[in-house]
């Protein structure tokens, strides 16, 4: 009765005095992640785990020493291969102990783990019988190796023995103070060098003991491998009868840790683990059925950040139990959840296969889901009305009542969402796959009263303020006006924008009691007197800094679900005060997984938060925040150049890296010690020197770059975690040496070349003018004489060219003047024809019928015409002129047809002039048709064809 009281006043004080996140949660099971011999390329078995200050993980594996750092694992030897046991010191010193082996891992200069043997400072006999190292401990500035038969003990270098009084069996550290199990002498101490035997514990020679772990009061906890968990109090050990303990007798124990100071890991054999608190109740139950690799736990691990890993027979897992999320998901039976409801004591969830329930109680029991019978097929939502709960289903719309499906109100057609409507309590209104319905409560109950006409096209994410129905539906916004009765619809309005500057409406909720419309993350509310949308303000301003919502609601508490992107979700949790706070981060757990359009939330309390995901059910405790603000470090896990490679992940301190420019080709390799999601880490680098702006985040750790200049460069990189946090900056510097013909030293060495060079070309240069100037001299006067030569030559040419161009210039103007007196004789020529004409008419008039005086007059003229055409000689000289004219041409002519006659010359020149048949005839002195006749004459001598034109033909000649 007194050991009861004094447990139920530690519960007390340790609820009182623990912080909130020091919590294991009971409903639904943590994310684990489990990690195979082939993701680390190791053996099987891990037999103990130990972190360093940069947050790296290490594992005793049976193939060597595993590092993990969030991204990648790399694995060490030692002799003789396997690694049973490590711990590591406050300078990061890896101390391991294998098979006849023992040591140290310490990173070099460069950041690589080197081993450093201990075990070789044994004597030859003790090196005989090391066999196995199970346990290594560090306490102040001693490290113990223990072995069955004896433990090494190094300090300052220097190696020495403790003996067993009989035989070791294994060794513990609790509360600071050092234990060991001897299979005669009980439980001993370890006090300044010598073992001290523990009053009472010689009970546990006929068992081994796995675990020693503090219990509070100046207690131990003695978990046994066989016989059960025993509290110590250094007088008497007395079994600890508890739920706990029924399960280790059961499955058999190996060990186990403390868990924040309020929970106790407990390692089995056969069937996994325990979570359970201090009374030993069981809190949580992980093994292989819910998710585990393998059943036979051989160690455990808290991490700094609170978190469980578990060294199996076969792999590693990882269990998040440092988060508000749990996950009740295929080791539940459950698939994809559509919906989710606490009713009559029962947690229900409709799924794709289905209605599921379980029993609702504190503790939540580990339990599977029992389907309802009669509900096969897609359950697509789950509401209570007035103390009875509908499904609403892919076969219609039916009641559950006592974990059983009751009563079908409706059978004919599938069913999306149910809502009260405003201002008629004994009526819902439903929306199924040919628009919408309603149900009425009579006597008898909930009724299917009609089908509403007018209207068939329906979504589950509608309101109503009991007189319009507002839905969104392929982008179009449509007010539904309902009819008094019920019966029909009148499509009063439809909308796709919601003002000048928001074209487009993303969805409609009510909030607070208001029916909003939504896009762009702008609220607004209808205004029914001048058929406009009011935006609220105030509503904007609580979304304005989110992500571009797609949905958002209010649960029954207040607090508002908003969903973006294709599947992520935060929450806007209700303060006391009205306002609302952003809690947006630790959904990042369920990003991926939820429901695309049918993001399901059901919100108990603040404590018990349902989420339905694509496999199962998530619970959230809002109440549960944890370490999912913390930052996460970023680290340069190594620095690559040609052949050599620096681990700055291990070490912090590599400093003056100066790299030839032959390597000038790097890479780098990062890591963040961030585990509870690793496939959600993204980097972001930027290289000094080299890049302006820092990179687009990326899940790809690994960044090369080629060919870099001279110069000095800093590395620096960044991770963001998934709930959006980001970690500080960290960073490498170093410097790429420039090649040989660019290095100061050659610079110098060039300077002096130059000088050099300047000196024996000026020498030389003065000895070569003046031999220069001397031929400058006789050259001079060569050229002078040659300059004198060659003017008198020019000005002989330059006269001759004078004389050339006086004589054409002088042809020229004989040309012209023939050309013009060419033309001047053409002109007489007509003239004498028009005088000739003038007599042949004259002749015709009759000078007897004219007085004496017009008579005298008649003859003077006559006379004087006859004087003009005998007086004007143009006549005798035309033929001479025009031969002056066209003298080229016709030597061409000549030249090119022997035979032609002078005649057949001059008609050729007549017609090269374009004259006309009648001018040519007059000229020739020949009739019309002589003249064409000697045109064929000349075609023939010239062998034109008929269809070539005889004056183009004389042109081109």
């Amino acid at each position: 009765m007194r050991c009861k009281t004094i447990l139920a006043f530690l519960i007390v004080v340790t609820c009182c005095f623990v912080p909130g996140f020091a919590q294991v949660k009971s409903i639904g099971l943590p994310k684990i992640i489990n990690y195979k011999k082939s993701d680390y390329n190791g053996g099987s078995q891990n037999w103990d785990i130990a972190q360093d200050k940069n947050g790296n993980l290490f594992f005793a594996n049976t193939a060597g020493l595993l590092q993990f750092n969030g991204t990648s694992w790399n694995r060490y030897n030692i002799p003789n291969g396997t690694v049973r046991s490590l711990k590591i010191d406050k300078n990061d010193r890896i101390y391991v102990g294998g098979y006849d082996e023992f040591g140290f891992f310490e990173a070099n200069s460069k950041g690589k783990l080197v081993y450093h043997s201990i075990s070789k400072m044994a004597t030859p006999n003790s090196k005989k019988i090391i066999d196995f190292v199970w346990k290594v401990h560090i306490v102040n500035d001693e490290v113990f190796f223990q072995t069955f038969f004896r433990t090494y003990v190094y300090k300052k270098g220097k190696l020495t023995i403790l003996e067993p009084p009989n035989r070791f069996q294994f060794s513990f550290l609790s509360d600071g103070k050092l234990y060991f199990q001897d299979i005669t002498g009980g439980i001993l101490e370890y006090r300044n060098g010598i073992l001290v035997s523990l009053p009472g514990t010689e009970v546990f020679n006929n068992t081994e003991i796995w675990g020693l772990l503090p219990f509070g009061n100046n207690r131990m906890l003695v978990v046994t491998m066989d016989k059960g968990l025993f509290v110590y109090d250094y007088n008497k050990v007395v079994p600890w009868e508890c739920e706990a303990n029924n399960f280790i007798q059961k499955n058999n124990a190996l060990g186990g840790r403390i868990l924040n100071g309020r929970y106790i890991v407990l390692n089995s054999v056969l069937d996994g683990v325990i979570i359970c608190d201090i009374s030993g109740r069981i809190v949580q139950h992980i093994n292989d059925d819910k998710g585990l690799l393998n059943n036979t736990s051989l160690t455990s691990y808290i991490d700094v950040m609170g978190n469980l890993w578990l060294g199996l027979d076969n792999g590693i897992s990882f269990v998040n139990i440092n988060s508000p999320f749990t996950y009740l998901s295929t080791s539940f039976d459950l698939s994809s959840v559509y919906s989710s409801a606490i009713f009559q004591g029962s947690l229900y969830v409709a799924t794709n296969q289905g209605v599921f329930n379980h029993a609702w109680q504190q503790p939540f029991k580990e339990s599977t889901f029992k389907f309802i019978e009669g509900t096969t097929g897609q359950g697509w939502g789950l509401e209570v009305f007035d103390g009875e709960m509908f499904c609403l289903h892919n076969r219609g719309l039916f009641t559950i009542n006592g974990g059983k499906a009751t009563r079908w109100l409706d059978d004919k057609k599938g069913y999306l969402g149910l809502k009260r409507l405003p201002g008629r309590p004994d009526c819902l209104i439903a929306s199924n796959y040919h628009g919408f319905a309603i149900i009425q409560k009579t006597a008898a109950g909930w009724q299917f009263k009609n089908q509403v006409q007018g209207f068939d096209v329906s979504d589950s994410k509608f309101v109503t303020d009991g007189r319009n129905v507002w839905l969104r539906k392929n982008k179009i916004l449509y007010k539904l006006k309902l009819s008094n009765d019920l019966t029909r619809f009148t499509v009063t309005a439809t909308y796709e924008a919601l003002s000048k500057s928001v074209r487009s409406i993303t969805s409609v909720q009510e909030i607070n009691g208001k029916i909003y419309l939504q896009g762009q993350n702008r609220f607004f509310t209808y205004n029914q007197a001048n058929d406009r949308f009011i935006e609220d303000k105030v509503m904007s301003a609580v979304f304005k800094s989110l992500p571009q919502i797609r949905y958002c609601f209010e649960d029954n508490k207040g607090n508002i679900c908003y969903f973006y992107g294709e599947s992520a979700m935060g929450m806007l949790m209700k303060e006391t005060d009205g306002t609302y706070k952003n809690v947006q981060s630790p959904f990042s757990s369920v990003t991926g997984n939820l429901v695309y359009f049918f993001e399901s939330v059901n919100t108990v309390d603040d404590r018990n938060i349902f989420i339905g995901l694509t496999e199962g059910l998530a619970h959230y405790d809002a109440k549960l925040q944890f370490g999912e603000s913390l930052k996460p470090k970023a680290y340069i896990k190594s620095f690559s150049f040609a052949q050599d490679t620096l681990y700055t992940g291990n070490h912090n301190t590599i400093k003056d890296i100066a790299i030839p420019f032959k390597d000038n080709s790097v890479k780098f390799n990062f890591s963040s010690p961030t585990y509870d999601s690793p496939e959600n880490l993204r980097f972001s680098y930027k290289l000094d020197g080299f890049d302006d702006t820092w990179s687009n985040w990326t899940t790809v750790p690994v960044k090369e770059y080629t060919n870099l200049h001279e110069g000095s460069y800093r590395m620096k990189v960044k991770v963001i975690n998934s709930s959006g946090v980001e970690s500080e900056n960290a960073s490498v510097s170093f410097i790429i040496n420039p090649p040989f013909y660019r290095h100061w030293f050659a610079y110098l060495l060039y300077v002096v070349i130059i000088g050099l060079g300047i000196y024996l070309v000026r020498r030389r240069l003065r000895s070569k003018i003046r031999q220069n100037r001397y031929y400058e001299t006789l050259e001079q006067r060569r050229l002078y004489l040659e300059r004198e030569t060659k003017i008198k030559q020019e000005q002989y040419e330059l006269e001759k060219e004078i004389e050339r161009l006086k004589s054409e210039q002088l042809k020229v103007k004989i040309l012209t003047k023939d050309k013009e007196l060419v033309n001047n004789s053409l002109q007489v020529v007509k003239k004498n024809k028009m005088l000739n004409g003038i007599i042949n008419k004259l002749k015709d008039i009759d000078p007897e019928a004219m007085d004496d005086t017009t008579r005298q007059q008649f003859s003077k003229l006559n006379k004087t015409i006859n004087k003009e055409l005998n007086t004007d000689k143009s006549w005798n000289n035309l033929e001479k002129h025009i031969r002056n004219v066209h003298f080229d041409f016709l030597k061409r002519l000549k030249e090119k047809y022997p035979a032609i006659t002078p005649r057949e010359m001059d008609l050729a020149t007549y017609l090269l002039m374009n004259m006309s048949t009648k001018e040519i005839a007059d000229i020739m002195n020949i009739s019309d048709g002589g003249v064409e006749l000697a045109r064929y004459r000349l075609r023939k001598k010239l062998d034109l064809p008929r269809k070539e034109n005889l004056t183009g033909f004389l042109m081109n000649i």
